[in-house]
């Protein structure tokens, strides 16, 4: 009896502190999320680990807009999301997973290329390399299949070891002629933002996403970050940086070097509204500015990414869009998300997460409207 008391107690006091260990490391999540989207996120390249803009710039970060100019994506569409395997339970006319991949790629791949539901990229380039002349309709749609895994998987939705692409995509690309109708903007936003949130903890050492977009951010709203040479614009605006890469060897130098700029910052540094330049003007693609994909650009609502469940919270930011900063309120509070993902067996997230599906459904409801003002930046600092 004497001993059953202990255990007991013994259990409440290992409840109670992983209760206060949990409290903890929600705060610290918090801190981290906030730090790292106002400086555009922690560790976006070797040059900007642990970087935390001065007070006088006030908040920043990447937004629809950014997602639409830089990689040309569009925005108004259906959400991303489905489930993860359990094709032939969830979906209709899905099949059962190697079956279905068997029957859309026309292979499959070898027990050593597979990890648990990843492919390896390296098999797919070594099988779908290129396309053979000559080849009939269904070979082509097999190939462009292929294609578009590989794009999804090592671009957009790279996960950290940036060569294995998941088998999700099958529901996608078994309808091709329906991958227009998504909303692969929101999507990738949503991936980089949980991904810049999961690196602020350093503990995590490695940074996946979309990084292509997340380097371009910086380069075009810090221009004193940008590399040289590199002068001609481009549709999309992140192809402009297309050749570079700079030298690892370098990598303690800069990093010293860009910190020191970090912490030198001021709100004349940063540009509020690039896109409004003659030299984007020139190149921008006109279906990216129609209505109903700019309207998105400023509405406050969750982005979406299977189990991913982000916010657009554009409000903290309107000097980007040409709006004067309002006294800022309470960010929205969705760490309870933070712990939401994709573990724990395959479910339908449409049904899982409806709550924040509905907040999708009615965007155009939550479009901010304000004045815009000339220098957005000097009215918010003055």
């Amino acid at each position: 009896m004497k001993k059953e008391k202990e255990k007991a107690r013994n259990k409440r006091k290992e409840e109670e502190e992983e209760e206060e260990e949990e409290e903890r490391a929600a705060r610290r999540r918090r801190s981290h999320r906030d730090a790292s989207r106002a400086c555009g996120g922690n560790r976006a390249c070797d040059s900007m680990n642990d970087a935390h803009f001065p007070y006088t710039l006030g908040e920043c970060t990447i937004t629809l807009q950014d997602v639409a100019y830089q990689l040309g994506l569009a925005m108004d569409g259906r959400y991303v999301n489905g489930c993860l395997t359990d094709f032939h339970i969830y979906i209709e006319g899905g099949r059962p997973t190697w079956v279905w991949f068997e029957e859309l790629l026309g292979v499959i791949p070898p027990p050593s290329q597979v990890q648990k539901f990843a492919v390896n990229c390296s098999w797919f380039q070594e099988t779908f390399g290129e396309c053979p002349k000559g080849a009939d309709e269904d070979t082509v749609r097999r190939y462009a299949r292929a294609y578009i895994m590989m794009l999804l998987g090592t671009q957009l939705f790279a996960d950290k070891s940036g060569n294995r692409i998941h088998i999700r995509w099958l529901s996608y690309v078994a309808r091709l002629e329906e991958m227009g109708s998504y909303s692969w903007g929101s999507a990738a936003l949503a991936w980089l933002y949980r991904c810049m949130c999961r690196v602020a903890n350093r503990h995590v050492v490695k940074l996946a996403g979309p990084l292509q977009l997340l380097q371009s951010w910086i380069f075009w709203r810090f221009p004193r970050f940008r590399p040289a040479g590199y002068d001609t614009c481009s549709w999309p605006l992140e192809s402009r940086w297309s050749g570079y890469n700079p030298s690892v060897s370098e990598k303690g130098p800069r990093v010293q070097m860009w910190r020191l700029q970090i912490d030198m910052l001021q709100p004349w540094h940063f540009i509020w509204m690039p896109y409004s330049s003659l030299e984007v003007l020139h190149v921008v693609h006109p279906e990216a500015l129609e209505p109903r994909h700019t309207a998105l650009w400023r509405s406050v609502m969750s982005l979406i990414y299977f189990a991913v469940i982000e916010w657009h919270q554009i409000d903290r930011v309107l000097p980007q869009f040409g709006g004067v900063h309002p006294r800022p309120r309470p960010a929205l509070n969705i760490d309870f998300l933070m712990s939401k993902d994709e573990r724990g067996g395959d479910r339908w997230f449409p049904s899982a997460f409806q709550h924040w599906h509905l907040h999708w459904d009615t965007r155009a409801d939550h479009v901010l409207r304000f004045d815009v003002v000339a220098d957005p930046g000097r009215c918010t600092h003055t």
